[in-house]
């Protein structure tokens, strides 16, 4: 049994734990709100203009939308979403897997030719995937977490949309948390580029849709299309963010009740032992008495 200073200090010790935990609980739960409410609203929007984007692909012909070209994905660009910390459990680690699987699997032939490219979002992945040997890593944004807003993220979603109409790639694919609930984050891999036009039914096949374009279809390429594509590359971010602050609410709620049910142990073995320590002493008195009167 353990003597009572160790077990006063390992007290001490997740008494200081528990109150660090309980702390973070309490700031990522304000942080979620704020961050709930940013996705909650973009989605609509979002959504909007994907339904739109997809609708007018299917009057346009692939060669006239630069982010509609069709082609086999031979140099493929996957856009890894992690956090910058650690500390909401499972998190990043499902991520990373996610991607090592689609790796693996999905781009196994990119991959082995050396025509995946992998662009990081969040400390956690570039960390990972700098080091990791095979695939051509061609930088990070982790900035992106400090000042999320619309304006910081389209640098970088105008530089893969350059990157997809040059040619240098024939596809992007997102991989990132995708917000459902404060305890539920749902691992989502989802297509970027190249625009394709949503799957249509027997019914809507046989009847062909016209549109009346104005302005022009050029101006409505020109300007739609790349708005579309940034909104959607923000609010992947937004997702992602928001997902976080959810698994590290419910990581620190987690290991505030561990802590709890630890202290319980703590506590019990510590009166256990001062109980026997108390016993120990009152039977050495007792055991001294009887030896005088002897």
């Amino acid at each position: 049994m353990p003597n009572l200073k160790e077990v006063r200090s390992r007290i001490s010790s997740v008494n200081s734990t528990q109150q660090i935990t309980s702390a973070m609980k309490l700031v990522s739960a304000a942080k979620l709100k704020k961050a709930q409410d940013a996705i909650t609203k973009m989605r609509p929007y979002a959504g909007k203009l994907r339904e739109i984007l997809e609708n007018l692909s299917q009057s346009i012909d692939t060669s006239e939308g630069i982010y509609s070209r069709q082609s086999e994905p031979n140099k493929v660009l996957l856009v890894v979403v992690t956090s910058n910390r650690g500390l909401c459990g499972a998190f990043n680690a499902n991520i990373i897997k996610r991607a090592n699987r689609a790796i693996e699997t999905t781009y196994a032939s990119a991959y082995a030719s050396g025509n995946l490219q992998v662009l990081t979002i969040g400390k956690k992945a570039t960390s990972y995937f700098s080091r990791k040997q095979g695939i051509n890593y061609i930088g990070s944004h982790d900035e992106l977490f400090g000042n999320l807003t619309f304006e910081s993220v389209i640098p970088v979603a105008e530089k893969t949309m350059q990157m997809f109409s040059k040619g240098e790639i024939d596809k992007v694919d997102f991989i990132y948390n995708q917000f459902k609930s404060a305890g539920s984050q749902i691992i989502t891999m989802e297509p970027f580029l190249p625009v394709t036009p949503p799957a249509r039914t027997d019914t809507e096949n046989n009847s062909t849709a016209e549109y009346i374009f104005e302005p022009s279809k050029a101006e409505i390429i020109d300007n739609l299309i790349p708005l579309s594509l940034k909104t959607q590359f923000f609010k992947v971010l937004l997702d992602s963010v928001a997902s976080e602050h959810g698994a590290r609410m419910t990581a620190m709620h987690k290991a505030t009740d561990n802590a709890s049910e630890l202290l319980k142990s703590l506590k019990l073995s510590y009166n256990k032992a001062r109980q026997a320590a108390i016993t120990n002493e009152i039977l050495e008195i007792v055991a001294g008495a009887e030896a005088l009167k002897g």
